[in-house]
């Protein structure tokens, strides 16, 4: 019998990286001589694949253009960690929660917009990199809500969709569990509304980390 899986997203639902997000955004934006979006319309975006959310924040453009804005975007995100100013803290009871599941005998995983080298340096910054059995970003998928991250992650694990729950902040996590048929659950800490995501198919929306473990299934 396979073990449950709970797949978090990290953005908006491991960690709060809105400020550094939207800093990186607006030097990308900054590069090409464009004004910058505002802050809620950047953070609607967050969890979509670089080019598949320039492609919203800038729809006048062309394909080539959404992938020059995103170069331009990584590159000021690599230097801003080089200039040590990123910060993606945890969410209160986050660590914990991660905790409690691996001792009930959970395996994680997280499914991403982030690229490979970013979700290492941000797991490995908090101690928990260890904790994931699996790792799914936008490096090797199609941009969500398309359910690839969630179909090889379950792959990876060896686990099956009636025992696999997705946890994220945005609707774009809500609709690629759903179109991969496993339970979704929506935190209400993130970059999308709670109505949105109970629209979008979330079986429920946590108000914080502790409720957060009761939706999953935690004691």
């Amino acid at each position: 019998m396979s073990r449950p899986l709970a797949l978090f997203d990290c953005d908006g639902t491991l960690v709060d990286s809105q400020h550094s997000i939207c800093t990186a955004m607006a030097r990308a934006f900054d590069a090409v001589k464009l004004a910058t979006p505002d802050r809620l319309t950047i953070l609607s975006v967050v969890g979509l694949s670089l080019p598949h959310a320039m492609a919203k924040l800038l729809p006048e453009a062309d394909e080539a253009f959404h992938h020059h804005v995103s170069d331009h975007y990584r590159d000021a995100f690599r230097a801003m960690r080089g200039e040590g100013a990123v910060s993606e803290p945890l969410y209160d009871g986050i660590a914990e929660l991660i905790e409690a599941l691996a001792a009930q005998g959970w395996l994680l995983g997280v499914a991403t917009g982030k690229s490979d080298r970013g979700l290492n340096l941000c797991l490995t910054h908090h101690g928990i990199l260890d904790r994931f059995v699996t790792l799914q970003t936008a490096d090797r998928h199609p941009s969500k809500p398309h359910p690839s991250m969630v179909m090889e992650a379950m792959m990876e694990a060896g686990a099956v969709p009636e025992t696999t729950v997705m946890i994220g902040d945005t609707t774009y996590d809500i609709e690629m569990a759903v179109s991969a048929d496993v339970r979704a659950i929506g935190v209400n800490w993130g970059y999308h509304l709670p109505e949105e995501l109970l629209a979008a198919g979330a079986a429920a929306v946590a108000v914080d980390s502790l409720d957060l473990g009761h939706h999953i299934g935690a004691p």
